[in-house]
């Protein structure tokens, strides 16, 4: 796993944009983030049995599999959101960003690919990209119905009860 600031400069989304700039695993804990590197599937499903996740489902993120709707869905992930649900992502092929804001509002990336694992909790703004070879296989976990529910970043959004949990819970000071 890589993690480091983004460094904010115009260009393609599915670039590095590497700031130089790295993030631990312990700062990314600090955000509520967590990270594993899993290559046994069985141990994928011992991780969503221990965390609640009875449903699951898998996405194909490429222009070959999502054909016309591929530009249009990809810029759709990148714009910044946050879940009222703990979002798990396990990667089974290819690979991809995910973008989460740090406690100064800076991005920081979060490169993942093949057996790497991310769980980002409720409330956390963030936003994912493939990388330039346009191209991811992720198993997606639920607790509940699979649901993919995202609200987008709006004025008034850091008054919904799962963000003011989340920055309770991780970024106050």
């Amino acid at each position: 796993m890589k993690a480091y600031i983004y460094d904010d400069l115009p260009g393609d989304q599915r670039l590095p944009h590497n700031s130089g700039t790295p993030i631990s695993p312990s700062e990314l804990l600090s955000l509520g983030v967590l990270y594993h590197h899993i290559p046994s599937l069985s141990d994928v499903d011992a991780l969503a049995a221990e965390r609640g996740y009875k449903n699951r489902d898998e996405i194909t993120v490429s222009p070959e599999a999502m054909g016309d709707i591929y530009e249009t869905k990809v810029r759709s992930f990148f714009d910044e959101h946050l879940h009222e649900d703990e979002e798990i992502r396990y990667v089974k092929d290819g690979k991809g960003y995910f973008d989460v804001r740090d406690k100064d509002e800076r991005w920081v990336r979060i490169f993942l690919e093949k057996n790497d694992l991310i769980i980002l909790p409720a409330g956390i703004y963030h936003r994912f990209t493939t990388d330039d070879d346009n191209y991811i296989k992720a198993l997606r976990l639920f607790k509940d119905e699979p649901k993919w529910t995202p609200l987008n970043r709006t004025e008034g959004l850091d008054e919904n009860a799962y963000r003011k949990e989340y920055v309770q819970q991780f970024l106050a000071a």
